[in-house]
């Protein structure tokens, strides 16, 4: 009992086989303080307003089928084929919701990282290399080849677009051209800075000259090229300062979400009650 709230034999079960399913193996009183949790942070967060709906939560578990190439019904299907009901992970779910919102939120200020804090993991000294990191303008263009479209049509509009890279030396060019050509179509301008792009993206626009397009790509669409904008220096973070954002972060999330749920234990009234 969780002030009040019943954890049953059959939840316990539930999450066990949960836990399984993800290639761990834990203890009984591992699950059992695994759910004990749960209970605190969704009656907490109910304290302070933050009570994910169900379509929030379906949202999520859906989400979580689609970085595992399954729908949610397939999902639920692979859960129930293991003996899991899909609301054992769904109740999961609610409860990572529930706290991330509560730790982000009521303590917002001190997880902040500081630069100097960065710059000290980084090694570096007081000042920022702008150069490390610069700002992308780009404007992807699209020469759209129809599903089906055999290989031939293809490789022609893949020709079609070689050639325009040797044409085009700005993105006011490359938006008039690509429109007045049949299936060309120019999306708006995006923003992006280095750490915001993957390393493959990031070296071929460095490579890039301001104006023109990069290399031709096949995609679902048709065939896709960038057109590079603007490329300047710029004061934000540089991959590498990203990266050691995101960690220090996560080392303070963690520190921070471990004596929440501590102070929270302490103040809970948990009565075990075993089966004779």
């Amino acid at each position: 009992m969780v002030n009040g709230e019943p954890i049953t034999s059959f939840d316990v079960d539930q999450r066990s086989r949960l836990t399984a399913l993800s290639g761990k193996r834990a203890a009984r009183q591992q699950v059992i303080d695994e759910l004990i949790n749960e209970k605190l942070k969704i009656k907490e967060g109910k304290k302070y307003g933050v009570d994910p709906s169900a379509t929030d939560v379906d949202s999520s578990f859906a989400a979580m089928g689609r970085r595992m190439r399954l729908s949610p019904d397939q999902l639920a299907q692979t859960l129930r084929s293991r003996g899991i009901r899909p609301e054992t992970l769904k109740s999961r779910i609610k409860a990572e919701i529930v706290w991330g919102s509560l730790v982000r939120g009521r303590f917002k200020e001190s997880l902040l990282v500081s630069e100097k804090a960065v710059r000290a993991e980084a090694g570096e000294g007081d000042g920022k290399d702008a150069g490390n990191s610069f700002e992308y303008r780009m404007r992807p263009v699209v020469l759209i080849v129809p599903r089906g479209s055999s290989a031939s049509l293809v490789q022609s509009r893949h020709r079609e677009a070689e050639a325009l890279r040797n044409r085009v030396t700005s993105c006011e060019e490359a938006a008039r051209i690509v429109t007045s050509l049949p299936g060309g179509t120019v999306r708006e301008i995006v923003i992006k800075t280095s750490a915001d792009l993957p390393p493959p993206l990031r070296q071929l626009l460095d490579k890039t000259p301001i104006g023109h397009l990069t290399p031709p790509e096949v995609t679902r669409q048709g065939i896709e090229m960038v057109a590079l904008c603007d490329r300047k220096a710029s004061t934000a973070d540089s991959p590498r300062e990203r990266e050691i954002r995101e960690k220090l972060y996560a080392k303070k999330y963690e520190a921070r979400s471990k004596s929440y749920l501590e102070d929270l234990r302490k103040s809970a009234m948990i009565e075990y009650r075993h089966r004779r």
